[in-house]
């Protein structure tokens, strides 16, 4: 190729220079970097074409302008270092159909940041959700009534009604647009997660208007049936104690004089010498009402993980006697969870406490000795399980159905998710259930009925 009597010159000088050096490999660097160079400004000379210099996916970038010696170098632009041969060759005359080379103060070429781009009509985004939902009953949900209007079913403790917190796939729901091809239900009413029995969806908000309205006239009659700690006295009591709301978010209430008022009527039913079956008309609808009376009247619920807690002092709320503030309350309540590693039976996860859901999550003084012993043996049983059951799943030889279903846990698992590090023990059947059951729903031209639970039952013993 004929270069021309300067750009021979050019290679030639770089030749007689690069000898001097010891190096003959570093000699030949910056010999062909020298002739790229040149090479390249010959041909834009003689083409009047535009070299294609863009960088960074930036292919139809403008002409790039070389700044004046001295002169700062341009604001977010990013630097690229200079040829290994350490010269550079002296910028071509200015001409038709040259451009300059882009330089910096000190002679460093200029790589251009990149475009930025903007999301088109044609673009497609996909977002993938990581998610971990609390254990839930396996106990089927069944139908008790169907029609064009409405749809009764018996809804078993431990799964909320619609989607919250961390539950999505585990509500009744998404579990009956699943498995009964049921969509669109308006609910009529709401029972807390651990609660079980009659529940009402509407099918259209026609309905369920009709049947708000209903409810708002108090038309609609409610029976609940418990098992209460104690004997429950044998004639009938009305608790007519306001109730107030400690924390939406925790989901806690307790007797207060600034609470909202509300009525419930209580009858037992039987008693086995060490709890009572109570039947419980509540007159009004506030959030756990009949839990929250049971408490105040000295008799809560046998198995209730909130109201029948420690953590409420040593009467445990009877009478309304609580010997602490709410903020007291509520951390002495989430450390015992948290120590039972149960915070789901208070829709928290470690997350909510990260938050600042409260000050500390370190229990007060209030809370006794014998049950801070009694948390602390319950939390190391747990860290005893979730050790031991990485090494039985190394040696233990799996069924095929089990190593299948294994395989599809190792695919699910996400390396960045500390939940996914967890191994937790699968809770007992018993542990997801509380007994407080709605046994009867009755209003104008309908009246619903679940079956009385196991542990209604009059021969009925706690394990």
């Amino acid at each position: 190729m004929w270069l021309g009597g300067r750009g021979w010159f050019g290679v030639l000088e770089h030749w007689r220079c690069d000898l001097r050096r010891p190096s003959f490999a570093r000699t030949w660097s910056g010999f062909k970097g020298s002739m790229a160079e040149t090479l390249s400004t010959q041909v834009g000379t003689a083409g009047g074409l535009r070299a294609p210099h863009q960088q960074n996916g930036d292919a139809g970038g403008d002409a790039r302008v070389e700044p004046t010696p001295g002169s700062p170098k341009p604001a977010g632009q990013e630097v690229e270092p200079a040829p290994v041969g350490g010269e550079h060759p002296s910028a071509a005359a200015p001409g038709l159909g040259k451009r300059k080379k882009r330089r910096g103060a000190t002679g460093e070429r200029v790589v251009p940041p990149p475009k930025k781009r903007r999301t088109g009509d044609n673009d497609f985004l996909r977002n993938t959700v990581h998610r971990h939902e609390p254990p839930v009953t396996a106990e089927p949900i069944r139908l008790l009534a169907e029609n064009e209007d409405v749809v009764v079913v018996d809804k078993p403790s431990s799964i909320p009604v619609h989607p919250c917190g961390r539950f999505r796939h585990n509500t009744v729901i998404f579990i009956l647009g699943k498995e009964h091809q049921l969509k669109e239900l308006h609910p009529l009413h709401r029972l807390d997660r651990l609660t079980s029995g009659v529940l009402m969806f509407a099918k259209t908000a026609a309905v369920s208007e009709r049947i708000h309205e209903q409810v708002r006239d108090r038309q609609l009659e409610k029976e609940y049936v418990c098992r209460v700690e104690g004997e429950f006295p044998t004639e009938e009591v009305t608790c007519k104690e306001p109730i107030l709301v400690v924390s939406y978010k925790v989901g806690v209430c307790r007797v207060d004089t600034r609470g909202k008022p509300c009525e419930t009527v209580f009858q037992r039913l039987s008693y086995n010498g060490q709890s009572s079956v109570v039947r419980c008309r509540p007159l009004t609808g506030r959030t756990h009402q009949i839990r929250v009376h049971l408490q105040f009247l000295g008799h809560p619920i046998l198995n209730d993980p909130i109201y029948n807690s420690v953590a409420w002092g040593p009467s445990r709320g009877r009478g309304g006697r609580i010997p602490k503030t709410d903020e007291e309350l509520l951390r002495d309540l989430v450390a015992e969870h948290q120590a039972k590693q149960s915070l789901d039976v208070l829709d928290l996860c470690e997350g909510d406490l990260s938050s600042g859901l409260t000050d500390s999550t370190a229990p007060s003084s209030e809370l006794g000795k014998d049950s801070l012993e009694e948390l602390a043996a319950a939390a190391q049983k747990m860290e005893e399980v979730a050790e031991a059951a990485p090494q039985k799943l190394d040696t233990i030889a799996l069924a095929p159905e089990k190593a299948v279903e294994t395989d599809v846990m190792n695919q699910e698992a996400d390396p960045l998710c500390a939940e996914c590090r967890l191994v937790r023990q699968d809770p007992l059947p018993k542990d997801l259930v509380m007994f407080l059951h709605a046994l009867r729903y009755k209003g104008p031209g309908f009246e619903y009925f679940s079956p009385m639970p196991a542990w209604a039952q009059d021969d009925w013993q706690k394990d």
